[in-house]
């Protein structure tokens, strides 16, 4: 990863467990500003962090967030949905429609919004978010999405190579957050992971 000193973050999904994790680690790894986005963004009480209403399903919502966030040097795709049941024949609609716009479309429309303005900094990246069941076929369509967007950020990694823009994929397993309640299986602390991708 580039050196955080003076960067300039945009964190998806600020409000949940990891996403508070980033906005609060790239602080004290020395970034200048943090734009902390969620649908209903909430208050951080430092004036380094702007708060940002984004709705990473919305391309209207993108286009206004790459507008206002013209001094990005970091974007971290984290915002994900995931699903009540695993099996993929039992999902609803919605749940396969709202997985596919947050989890697969969400995160490569924002990253073809922010190209450009990376593409302009020197030491930018591209983080984003996946997950293990990228690589299992047991979650559903939150599976199928993760491994589309693994996919995705290795065809981002490709085209923003020449432009010096550093794009990391984290395949995280369960992590302590309120999306891995269901779960009694072991669970990284968010703040553990956050550190580990920032040292990578």
């Amino acid at each position: 990863m580039p050196d955080l000193t003076e960067a300039v973050v945009l964190v998806t999904g600020a409000n949940g467990g990891i996403g508070t994790q980033f906005v609060r680690q790239a602080l004290e790894r020395g970034a200048s500003k943090v734009y902390a986005s969620a649908r209903n963004p909430r208050e951080w009480n430092d004036d380094r962090i702007v708060a940002l209403t984004l709705d990473v399903t919305d391309p209207a919502s993108i286009r206004a967030a790459a507008e206002t966030a013209k001094d990005v040097t970091v974007l971290i795709n984290n915002a994900g949905a995931s699903v009540s049941t695993a099996g993929i024949l039992e999902h609803t609609d919605e749940e396969i429609r709202s997985n596919i716009e947050t989890n697969l479309v969400g995160p490569l429309l924002l990253s073809r919004a922010f190209a450009p303005i990376l593409s302009a900094h020197k030491n930018a990246a591209l983080i984003n978010i996946h997950s293990a069941l990228s690589w299992y076929a047991t979650a559903g369509i939150y599976s199928a999405t993760k491994a589309a967007l693994w996919s995705t950020t290795n065809s981002l990694r490709l085209e923003l190579a020449p432009a010096g823009v550093h794009v990391v994929g984290v395949h995280v397993g369960w992590v302590d957050t309120a999306m891995a309640a269901h779960t009694d299986a072991p669970k990284t602390d968010p703040a553990d992971l956050v550190a580990a991708v920032f040292d990578a």
